[in-house]
């Protein structure tokens, strides 16, 4: 377990909260000036990440996709407080605890105090994965890490990642912070940077998995 306050300022709060067996990133973004709060990814570790809520005034829980490592904890999440939480409709999936309260779209923008969120679609390492952007921060689930994209299981997911990417992240401003759905962050420029590697080179149409930039 790691739990760190990767910003604290006059205008927002982000606690990231590593959690559970698969060590992933669950995080809290806080409005200073109000209190509200927004709590992004449910691994298992209910309880953790309902302390770290405490003195906040929660309004969403909202799951950048579908995998077991971000919901395993919804159920007991909503067992402890009473919130609305969000999913893409192509990551609605069965196996989810309970039907989503809201289904996100691209665009789709969520206010937490002062802030604001807003949802980007980036398909590719599930059919649903979705990214949210407020300010200069983006918390991206598994479609961007450090070096490069989330694991994909096809070519035609592959190149699904790559075009979410490069054309709804990299758009963004260069100093513009990417928080992962594991390990630590990086920024969109250093991210194009190592794209631009990768990009100057052929490679095998069908490329998928753990792709690196620099060295795939």
């Amino acid at each position: 377990m790691n739990i760190v306050t990767v910003v604290d300022n006059k205008d927002i709060k982000i606690i990231r909260l590593e959690v559970g067996a698969w060590a992933t990133n669950s995080y809290i973004i806080v409005c200073p000036h109000t209190d509200d709060s927004v709590l992004i990814d449910t691994p298992p570790g209910a309880p953790t990440l309902v302390k770290h809520l405490k003195n906040t005034h929660p309004g969403y829980i909202l799951l950048t996709h579908s995998h077991i490592d971000h919901y395993y904890g919804l159920q007991a999440v909503l067992n402890r407080i009473s919130v609305p939480y969000a999913v893409h409709p192509r990551d609605n999936m069965y196996w989810l605890p309970r039907p989503p309260d809201i289904l996100l779209h691209h665009g789709r923008k969520f206010r937490v105090g002062k802030l604001k969120l807003t949802t980007l679609f980036t398909p590719g390492h599930t059919p649903g994965s979705v990214c949210f952007l407020t300010g200069k921060y983006l918390i991206a689930g598994d479609t961007l890490f450090p070096g490069g994209p989330g694991r994909t299981i096809t070519a035609a997911r592959f190149h699904q990642i790559q075009k979410s990417i490069t054309e709804n992240i990299f758009p963004l401003d260069d100093d513009t912070i990417v928080f992962p759905g594991h390990g630590k962050e990086t920024t969109v420029k250093q991210a194009k940077a190592e794209y631009a590697v990768f990009a100057s080179r052929p490679h095998d149409l069908k490329l998928h998995g753990d792709v690196v930039w620099l060295t795939s």
